[in-house]
C-alpha cells in the first residue's frame, strides 16, 4: 500500500480528484487531496499567493513520505515541495504536468511549447493579479472526453487563479534531483500539448514514463484508468 498526496492544477480544488480516491482506495492504497491556497476550503488574498506557499502547504498536508502527484501547474508546486523537504516524498508524479527547470517559471515553459492551446480559454482578472477560465471553452480545453456533468460540477467549484506562482522561477538543486519521478502524459490533451509533455522529459527513464489516451482531466475521464497507472508507479 502507498499513500497518494494529490495535488490540483490551475483554477482547480480538491474537488476534482473525487472519482480518483476511491478508485485508488479499491487498490488497496491511502488517498488524499488538498487545496492550494487561494483553492477550494483554503482561502487566502490573491496578493499573498506564492510558489512557495503552494510548496508549504503541500509539506503541512505530509506526515510519512508520500508518493506526491502534481496535476498540471502543480508540477511546480510539486517540485517545490521537493527541494525542500526529500525526505518526505517517495516519488514526484507528474499527471499531463509542467515538469520544470532550474530558474524557470511555469509562464516561460508555457511560452515554450509550440501550441498556446489555452490563450483563448483564459482571460485576466481585473485587477492582473489572476486569471479564470472562459465558461465558453471549459468543455473542450478541460473536459472534452468527460462524462456528462462534468462541466456543470466544475463550473461551480473553479476558482481564480493567482498569476505570481506561476510567473515565478523555481530553484531546483540536488534535493530535487535526488528524488524518484515518474510522468503520465495525456495523449489527447488540449491545454498542454501533448508534444511539449514529451519534450519536457527527454532524457528521463523510459520506464518512468507513462501514456494515458485522454485529454487534460484523466481523473474525470478514466479514473480507473489513472489509478492503474498510479498503481503501476508505486509498485515500481
Amino acid at each position: 500500500m502507498s499513500d497518494f498526496l494529490l495535488v490540483h492544477g490551475s483554477c482547480h480544488g480538491a474537488w476534482c480528484w473525487r472519482d480518483l480516491i476511491p478508485a485508488l482506495e479499491r487498490l488497496g492504497h491511502r488517498a488524499r487531496a488538498i487545496d492550494l491556497p487561494g483553492h477550494g476550503d483554503a482561502p487566502c488574498p490573491v496578493e499573498d499567493i506564492t510558489l512557495e506557499a503552494y510548496g508549504d502547504a503541500i509539506l503541512a498536508a505530509i506526515d510519512t513520505p508520500v508518493m506526491l502527484v502534481g496535476h498540471s501547474m502543480a508540477g511546480f508546486a510539486i517540485s517545490a515541495a521537493a527541494e525542500k523537504a526529500p525526505e518526505r516524498i517517495a516519488r514526484l508524479v507528474y499527471l499531463c504536468a509542467y515538469a520544470p527547470r532550474n530558474g524557470v517559471s511555469l509562464v516561460e515553459m508555457r511560452r515554450e511549447a509550440p501550441r498556446q492551446p489555452l490563450l483563448e480559454a483564459i482571460e485576466k482578472t481585473a485587477d492582473g493579479l489572476g486569471f479564470t477560465f472562459r465558461d465558453s471553452h471549459l468543455l473542450d480545453a478541460l473536459y472534452h472526453d468527460c462524462p456528462d456533468g462534468t462541466v456543470e460540477y466544475a463550473r461551480e467549484r473553479l476558482c481564480v487563479q493567482a498569476i505570481r506562482p506561476q510567473a515565478t522561477p523555481i530553484r531546483l538543486g540536488t534535493n530535487y534531483a535526488g528524488v524518484a519521478k515518474s510522468y503520465i502524459r495525456c495523449t489527447e490533451d488540449r491545454a498542454i500539448p501533448p508534444e511539449y509533455q514529451g519534450t519536457m522529459t527527454e532524457g528521463w527513464p523510459r520506464g518512468d514514463l507513462y501514456e494515458m489516451p485522454t485529454g487534460h482531466s484523466p481523473f474525470f475521464a478514466d479514473p480507473e484508468g489513472l489509478a492503474r497507472r498510479l498503481d503501476l508507479i508505486a509498485r515500481g
